[in-house]
């Protein structure tokens, strides 16, 4: 079979997989995204490993199409979920992101220090595992309060900026920490990253505000089939290019930034469908499930088993108390804060990056990686249940408009 002809069967395969497993959960209560982690971990190497039948002969495929392809679909839900929001609503959430976000970073990764030295890990080690439980991957809280129908509220709100601000704050606490482990950078190189950060926000918005609405309007305006989806297509992908390479901060930051910008145009009303179909259509299923094939629980060791529940108790607790306690002291309520703490928990792709580049610095063993893995997933799949669970009167209440 060609290689293209085993790229269609495992398209298959996984989108089948993906939308039944969606539907069945729904049909007991829970977001359809859980079933979908859940099929991935089944056709992932754990168990099926689809990529790797006899049917499979090529090699890259699930590293060099099927991620890509997830992580396209990661890109377009955070865009999607700016889309849907006003930057009025966000900007009277700042206190409650702000709070929420930098404390979110702080008390889990002063817990995951601790925890690291009480296994008996050196210094740097134990610093490096509390980074990880510092970062958040907020794309599978944004799906599941969408499902919700309540990522326009008050704590969704409070969440999607916390993010932001969880995003700016491990980029930098990791930047500060390889500097001083490397010796290769200084105070001034530390400085320059916080300013790119900056200068790509401040650079976004300007664009966003006064560039995007014009540009849109005169492709609006030429017959060009489709021209207003392309177009934003192009900009959600520019923005994560250049949240990567200009601000040195997470793609999918600049997606979710260029979604709040496009959704103050008129046109919006002309793209959104067509990208929702296309999100949820194909993209998004094979991000979901591509988080479950990207990770192997036949190499989390029995020696590392006391390792990871520790690391999952503490990157649970400490995003819940950390997280929770900015919302309450930005005036939530324990309610809320407990809602808004829940939505942190999930590290998803993003603990997985920050994970393996502790491995190519040579900061983090096998076995330490394999504990960290372990707890990526677990608190992947904990969050949507979860979240379900604190939001069931909310669901059926209208939207914050």
């Amino acid at each position: 079979m060609s290689e293209f002809l085993q790229f269609v069967l495992t398209l298959i395969i996984i989108l089948l997989a993906a939308k039944i497993a969606g539907y069945l959960t729904t049909r007991i209560g829970q977001p359809s995204v859980l079933g979908e982690l859940i099929v991935g971990v089944i056709l992932g190497p754990s168990l099926f490993n689809i990529t790797h039948q006899a049917y499979i002969s090529d090699a890259h495929l699930l590293e060099h199409t099927v991620t890509v392809m997830g992580e396209m679909g990661v890109l377009l839900l955070m865009f999607l979920a700016g889309l849907e929001l006003h930057l009025s609503e966000l900007k009277r959430n700042v206190r409650v992101s702000a709070l929420a976000g930098v404390m979110g970073v702080i008390i889990p990764t002063g817990l995951g220090w601790v925890t690291g030295l009480f296994f008996g890990m050196q210094e740097p080690v134990a610093i490096y595992l509390g980074l990880t439980m510092g970062a958040t991957s907020v794309s599978i809280s944004a799906q599941t309060l969408m499902e919700l129908k309540v990522l326009r509220s008050r704590v969704g709100l409070g969440l999607l900026g916390a993010a932001v601000f969880d995003d700016i704050m491990v980029i930098l606490l990791l930047s500060i920490f390889l500097a001083v482990v490397s010796g290769g950078q200084g105070i001034f190189d530390i400085l320059l990253v916080f300013i790119r950060m900056l200068t790509f926000l401040a650079g976004s918005a300007a664009f966003g505000l006064w560039a995007l609405p014009y540009l849109m309007k005169r492709i609006s305006r030429l017959s060009i089939t489709q021209g207003t989806l392309t177009l934003s297509i192009i900009i959600l992908l520019v923005y994560a290019l250049a949240a990567e390479l200009w601000g040195g901060m997470a793609a999918i930051t600049g997606t979710f930034i260029a979604g709040l910008m496009l959704g103050r145009t008129p046109e919006k009303s002309r793209f959104e469908s067509g990208l929702h179909a296309l999100t949820y259509g194909l993209f998004a299923p094979i991000f979901f499930v591509s988080i479950g094939l990207s990770i192997n629980l036949r190499d989390l060791n029995i020696e590392v088993l006391w390792l990871l529940l520790a690391v999952v108790v503490v990157a649970v607790l400490g995003k819940i108390f950390g997280a929770g306690l900015g919302a309450r002291l930005a005036g939530f309520s324990n309610f809320e804060s407990l809602q808004l703490g829940l939505g942190m928990i999930s590290r998803g792709e993003v603990g997985l990056i920050v994970a393996s580049l502790g491995v190519k610095q040579g900061l983090v063993s096998s076995d330490e990686f394999s504990a960290i893995v372990g707890m990526v997933l677990i608190t992947t799949l904990l969050t949507p249940p979860l979240l379900r669970s604190v939001f069931p009167a909310v669901e059926s209440q209208a939207q914050v408009s």
